[in-house]
């Protein structure tokens, strides 16, 4: 009876998770993408410090050749689709293999700067056990390798 119930449960969630209601407060807007909220599931190159903040991702190429490296590790990663893109700009989906809950990637190419900013955030719950984090982490380390 047990091993019934774990399974339906895991069922619905693998069920429910991916198939969740789409990103809400995506984008950027003069130059700054949305606030973290105060739950602990998500990190920004544009957070001041804190449990939410992250340093930028500096880039010395081209704004098109970092775009291009940036796609090329989001395409590599598991779980991972790009959803919508433009010039300056990447929103990707995390889709977590177990559980199936999402989670909103975002770059925000600063060629000014030579800066990728980004706003990594779980779309569900409160708590994403530094998933967030390391999943940055993980990019800047592609990203910057050389």
């Amino acid at each position: 009876m047990k091993k019934a119930a774990l399974s339906f449960f895991l069922g619905i969630f693998s069920l429910a998770g991916c198939t969740s209601p789409g990103a809400v407060g995506i984008g950027v807007l003069d130059g700054k993408l949305n606030p973290c909220p105060a739950s602990p599931n998500c990190v920004s190159s544009q957070s001041p410090g804190g449990r939410h903040g992250m340093e930028a991702i500096p880039y010395t190429m081209s704004g098109n050749e970092a775009k291009g490296r940036l796609r090329n590790i989001i395409k590599g990663m598991e779980g991972s689709s790009i959803v919508s893109e433009k010039d300056d700009y990447i929103h990707a989906e995390y889709c977590s293999a177990l559980f199936r809950f999402v989670d909103d990637v975002e770059f925000y190419l600063d060629d000014t700067r030579k800066l990728i900013h980004f706003r990594s955030a779980s779309r569900v719950g409160y708590y994403d056990f530094g998933v967030n984090r390391k999943r940055m982490e993980a990019i800047r380390e592609k990203f910057l390798a050389p």
